[in-house]
């Protein structure tokens, strides 16, 4: 199984030095990936250049990096100078539409048509990455240009995609998706089959199903998941991730957590990949004793 670790958000005078040590402990405990959010701390990419350039071989990711306050091709050239910095085939690039509160009220663009900004953001971004000049005009976008980049290896791009349109968009255009709020029975019934029949309809490998939730191994389950609610209520609210919990049946972010026991644990972990994710990364929303057995129960499911 391949199993990854959610970095927590960074802000403050000590965040790239804590991240670095964070990132070492994830990389000594045999973990495959560590991934990083961009909400409002420091720069995801950046803070991956600076971390990731100090801790060989674990692979990084970005989950996600909003897309409408970045040109495709200044994001281009900040991920290839971020894998440049880290070495080759290590990064995966995740992207996603962030959310009409954030692009509308905090940003100030408009948020129509959001497939079609993606449908567009990649047609200038994909070239790019793949080192080559792109030239195209679309109704929202407009790139023309050339990255000066020395070869820093392949980086797969990864769509926070829920919606059919996007995970067919996600099957055809890019490596995969990545997940958030998203449970076993949503991946199996309708994100899986979805983005799988795109990707073999474009002819390409199999997508990418990178699947994070929240996880907690405690003795108090009921005081985990009042926890979780608390710490995760915002995501209950918005539209994307509220329509997933819907579909999975759950009645907001608690009952997507994976909280219980080690067996317990385990055996829903087995469940999100029996479903059809190739990738897990786990959100550890507890510190102390608690965060130890999580993190020592996942990492004994790699072996």
């Amino acid at each position: 199984m391949r199993i990854g670790i959610l970095l927590s958000e960074r802000s403050g005078s000590d965040a790239l030095r804590t991240l670095t040590d964070d990132l070492h402990r994830t990389a000594d405990e045999g973990f495959v990936s560590a991934w990083m959010s961009h909400i409002f701390g420091v720069d995801a990419l950046t803070a991956l250049a600076v971390a990731g350039s100090q801790v060989p071989e674990i692979e990084l990711g970005t989950a996600v990096v909003p897309t409408y306050p970045r040109h495709p091709g200044a994001l281009a050239q900040q991920a290839r100078t971020t894998a440049l910095a880290v070495g080759p085939d290590r990064l995966s690039l995740g992207i996603g539409l962030s959310h009409r509160v954030v692009i509308e009220n905090m940003f100030g663009y408009g948020f129509e048509r959001p497939a079609r900004h993606m449908r567009e953001y990649l047609s200038i971004l994909g070239p790019l990455l793949e080192r080559q000049p792109v030239s195209f005009t679309g109704e929202t976008l407009t790139g023309n240009l050339e990255l000066g980049i020395p070869d820093e290896g392949r980086i797969p791009v990864l769509l926070a995609a829920m919606g059919t349109r996007m995970l067919q968009l996600a099957g055809r255009r890019a490596d995969g998706t990545v997940l958030w709020m998203t449970g076993p029975a949503t991946i199996r019934e309708h994100i899986a089959p979805t983005i799988t029949a795109a990707a073999t309809d474009a002819g390409g490998p199999p997508a990418r199903i990178v699947c994070a939730l929240p996880v907690l191994v405690t003795d108090d389950a009921d005081a985990a998941r009042e926890r979780a609610a608390r710490t995760f209520a915002t995501y209950g609210t918005l539209p994307s991730y509220r329509a997933m919990m819907d579909r999975e049946g759950a009645a907001g972010p608690a009952d997507l957590a994976i909280i219980g026991t080690e067996d317990q644990v385990a055996a829903r972990v087995r469940e999100v990949f029996d479903a059809g994710a190739t990738e897990f990364v786990a959100s550890v929303f507890a510190g102390g004793a608690e965060a130890q057995r999580t993190r020592a129960l996942l990492a004994g499911l790699l072996g």
